[in-house]
């Protein structure tokens, strides 16, 4: 239980570090670009919030050719934050804003 909690709040200060970035500082490499364009994607949609409760199901935002997430996620998808920046790193070709 407690490495779940360390786990969310990790994420969720990466997430408050990297959204409080000014706009000039890029990332140094593309797997840090990917996860700050994919934060900004969920801000500009409203989900950011949501996303740190693990209350998104990523599948309404899923479709393994128009994208904008490039997968077949079943329904009932609600990663934790942790685990899509995770993918952002690892996959990032999953993601339109990414390419």
């Amino acid at each position: 239980m407690f490495k779940k909690i360390a786990v969310v709040a990790g994420a969720v200060a990466l997430t408050a570090g990297l959204a409080a970035a000014p706009a000039a500082a890029a990332p140094k490499n593309a797997g840090a670009a990917c996860v700050q364009a994919g934060i900004g994607t969920l801000k500009d949609l409203g989900l950011l919030q949501a996303a740190a409760q693990k209350s998104i199901d990523y599948s309404t935002l899923a479709d393994p050719v128009a994208g904008p997430i490039f997968a077949d996620l079943p329904e009932g998808s609600f990663l934790s934050l942790g685990q899509v920046v995770t993918l952002h790193t690892t996959s990032p070709e999953l993601f339109a804003w990414c390419s």
